[in-house]
Parts: structure tokens; sequence; C-alpha cells
């Protein structure tokens, strides 16, 4: 390990020798500790983040100018759609998905890194649960859609097929993700299909470029964000871990949507028989200002804009039939080809631009007491997973209906939207209709039968409860034969052994 003397003198190239300061009053262990997580910080890459962060903070928020006659809306040919095409081409689709993941050519990978501040919890987001009558958490639905899928893949293809699952830590959460899975056998997957790594991280900065001392024996850092991906890649060596494993097609997703589907088939398959190398699945806007980015054309290079980037007026423009012009919402979910992925993490990845995220950072004053912000203070620097878009020699998007795939946990129950309640009303939403579509009956407390829908966009409580186990059903197949001309009383929770006991 370098001395203090070494470390100091790096941080003084870096002109950050003030991270040292209160050094001589540590003891012993808690010295060795900021020795150590300083000893990796080059001191050039530090002073240039700093000094990238504290110039992308000076620029004026909002729109960058003139972009308004850069931007044109994606393509019709550019883009898929799972509700609008005809029933044949996503069979077919769906065919090629499941033909793919039964050869083992599919891999799921897991943004896992964040914190879960908005929420306001201390432990990771996919440990969260949000008050299903199953109490289970995030993971465990991600875990059983994965098993289900696998198992469909399998049956109709006569194999026993794997969709390993990569999951990409931070050093927040790698710990506590790893003792949660343990506590949990897996999920009853195979640990060795289970690969856990960690993505970088990057000390927090000061408005004037400064790094951040949370206390007097440690740097604040923080995630180096979901496009902290790339690296994380080529540091752990996940590339060669698929190509050992035959994985030619990686489906990646963020942690708190909790209708996601994992290694969905039919997005699989549009991407593959499209030949695209880089796909996204999209979600059409709820309204014009709604804080998701758009996927468009910027001067003819494909990116997603994020919302704080595009003025009222762009997204309030409507298109001839009536819809809004930049309406292809992204929602973190995204198709890439292993080779795509090579050559990002070999070409690519030094050419992506940090993003700014300002935010409340704890830090030592001079004094070295502690302090807790009560307003902005620091900068977060951050890349994001959809900059390499602009790098797809074959980019497409596929729209898919939002009450069926999208509802991401962000935020705690005081917010409006985004919350438990709403992500929990979502998916019991979403198994109300499955189990209505597939010939179901609820009755109320006195016996007469319910005859109300849920709201379309799942934003009411539905009429009765029914979760539905994704080891029965990954997106409402084969719901007929447990439920078709029956009638339950709410709550109705279909696991697997409750299925077995309705089969005829």
């Amino acid at each position: 390990m370098a001395s203090e003397r070494d470390v100091r003198a790096r941080l003084q190239r870096a002109g950050q020798e003030h991270l040292l300061r209160f050094c001589a009053e540590l003891a012993p262990g808690p010295r060795a500790a900021l020795l150590a997580e300083l000893e990796p910080l080059e001191p050039e890459a530090l002073r240039e983040h700093c000094r990238n962060a504290a110039a992308a903070c000076a620029r004026p928020p909002g729109p960058p100018p003139g972009l308004a006659t850069r931007l044109r809306p994606l393509p019709p040919e550019r883009v898929g759609s799972a509700s609008r095409s005809d029933p044949e081409t996503r069979r077919l689709w769906e065919e090629e998905g499941f033909h793919q993941i039964a050869l083992n050519k599919v891999a799921v990978l897991l943004l896992a890194g964040g914190q879960g501040t908005r929420l306001g919890v201390t432990y990771p987001k996919g440990m969260y649960q949000v008050g299903l009558p199953s109490q289970k958490t995030l993971y465990q639905l991600q875990a059983e859609r994965i098993r289900r899928v696998e198992q469909l893949a399998g049956e109709r293809h006569g194999t026993r097929c794997t969709v390993p699952w990569y999951i990409m830590t931070s050093e927040f959460t790698l710990g506590p993700t790893a003792e949660f899975f343990k506590e949990n056998d897996f999920f009853h997957l195979d640990p060795n299909n289970v690969i856990m790594f960690e993505q970088r991280m990057l000390p927090a900065v000061t408005f004037d470029g400064r790094a951040i001392l949370e206390r007097k024996d440690k740097v604040a850092m923080a995630p180096d964000g979901n496009g902290g991906l790339y690296r994380a890649l080529a540091d752990h060596r996940i590339l060669e871990d698929m190509e050992r494993r035959g994985v030619e097609f990686v489906h990646v997703y963020c942690v708190d949507n909790i209708l996601v589907r994992l290694a969905d088939p039919v997005f699989i398959g549009f991407c593959v028989l499209r030949d695209a190398d880089c796909g996204a699945k999209v979600v059409e806007k709820a309204y014009p200002e709604e804080p998701v980015g758009v996927v468009c054309l910027v001067d003819g290079v494909l990116q997603v804009v994020e919302y704080s980037e595009i003025s009222p007026e762009i997204a309030q423009l409507r298109a001839p039939d009536g819809g809004l012009l930049y309406n292809a919402g992204n929602i973190c979910n995204h198709f890439f080809t292993r080779g795509f992925l090579q050559m990002v993490t070999r070409e690519f990845e030094p050419l992506l631009k940090p993003h700014v995220a300002v935010k409340k950072v704890p830090y030592v004053d001079e004094e070295g007491n502690p302090v807790k912000p009560l307003k902005p203070n620091g900068i977060k620097m951050e890349k994001f997973v959809f900059d390499v878009f602009q790098f797809a020699k074959n980019f497409v998007a596929f729209e898919v209906l939002r009450e069926e795939e999208f509802s991401p946990l962000k935020n705690a129950d005081s917010a409006d939207r985004d919350n438990p309640s709403t992500t929990r009303r979502a998916l019991l939403a979403q198994h109300y209709r499955w189990a209505l579509q597939a010939g179901a009956h609820f009755l109320d407390a006195h016996g007469a039968q319910l005859t109300e829908l849920p709201s379309p966009r799942g934003s009411g409580e539905p009429a009765a409860v029914c979760e539905i186990s994704p080891l029965v059903s990954y997106s409402g197949e084969g719901l007929e034969v447990y439920l078709r001309g029956r009638a339950f009383q709410s709550p109705l929770i279909l696991d697997e052994n409750r299925a077995r006991a309705l089969q005829p």
C-alpha cells in the first residue's frame, strides 16, 4: 500500500490535497482506510473529473441552444409495437425469442447500483416489498420471471435452458444484495448463473471543483451512473464470461420497474429478426411534461434527450395523428448484442460524456464537524446506459403498453407517483386484467359478481385483489386452465400450490 507521503504527493498533483487535512488526527485504522480509498485515484483523472464537474455545473440549465431545429422524432421504420402489430407478426417475434432462449443465447443484466435515497431506505431497492399479498420483493419477482421464461422456452423446444442473470451492483449494494440472495437460496436459481459485479465509484465534488470529504476518514463517493456498466463490463471481464456461455443477446434493465419482463421473448425476437445491434423499449408519454427522456434523433443521430433539455413548446408538439410528436418515452429497458457491447467497451466508452446530478452531499466543515446540508451542495457525475445508442449500426425501438410493462419504484409514498402504492396497484391491476381475460369471475363479500374493471392506467385499486405468481404465468399466458368459468372472492393469490389445486 502507498505511504501517506506518496498519496499526499498524488493529491497535490490533482489539486485535492485538502482530502488529507484531518489525516494527522486519525487513529491508525481510519487513517489506513482513508489512504486505501485515495490510493487508486489517478491524479490526472481526479483533477480532470473535478474540473469537468465544476465546468458542467456552471453551464446554464435547460435546453441546449438551437436544439429545437436539430430534433426529429424516430422514423417509423425504426419502431415496432407490441400492441399495434398483428397477432401473426407478434407470434413470429415471440417464437424467435423463445428459440434464442432455448439455445442459451440470451442473458439478462440488471442495473442495481443505486442507493434508493428517494425511496427513503438504507438497503438496495431490489430488496423492497411494495406490499403485495405474497410479500415478494422486486428481486424475487424478477428471479421468478427468469425461471418461468426458461421453463416456457424449454417446453417449446424440448430442452433445458439457462438465462444467466448478471447483476451490476455498487459499493453500497454489493454486500447486502449478495447476502440477500444467499439468505433466499438464490430464489431457486443456480448460483453459478447469478453473476454479481461492481461498478466504479467517483468522488462527489463541490460547485468550485473540490472533492468532498464526507467524514474525516472518508471521501464522499458515488456510483458512476448506470452508464458505468461499460467500464464495469471490462473491469470484471463479464463479456468474456458471456462468450464462454455462448450468450449473444443481452437484455439490460433497471431494478425498480415492477412490471419488467426479463428476457422478453417478443422484444428479443423483434430485435433479432430486425438484425438490430441495439434496441430500446419505449412507452408513449402520458402527458407532454412527463419527466422521462425521449428517444429521438439529434442532427440525425439517435439518442435519448432528457426531459429537462426539451422546452415546453417542443414537448407539446403534435403529430398528424394527434399524438405527441416526441412521445417515445425511455424506460431503461434495452437490447444489446454481445458484439455491440464489446465494441463499446473497446472503442467508444471514453467518448461518453458524463452528466451532472446536483445533490445534497453530507460533508465535514473546516473544524471537522459533520454537516447534513439542507440544500444541494455538490455534484455527482454519472454516465447513462443509453448514451451508446449513437454508436449503433442498426438501432430499433419497441413500443410497449405502459400498464403492461412499466411502473417504476422511485419515491416514498409521500410522493404522488412512482411510489410503493402506485407500483403495487399497477401489478395487481395487471393480474386482475389477466384473470378476467382468462375467464375468471370475482365476487364481493355478499357473493354477488363484480363487474368493475380496473382503470386503464392502473391508477385506481382494482375491484378485486388478484396476485398471480410469475412461476404460474409470465405475461398472462396459460391461465384459462385454472380460472375459466370459476368464481373467486378477493384476495386470490394464484401461486404454484393454488394452481395445482385448481388444475382439472
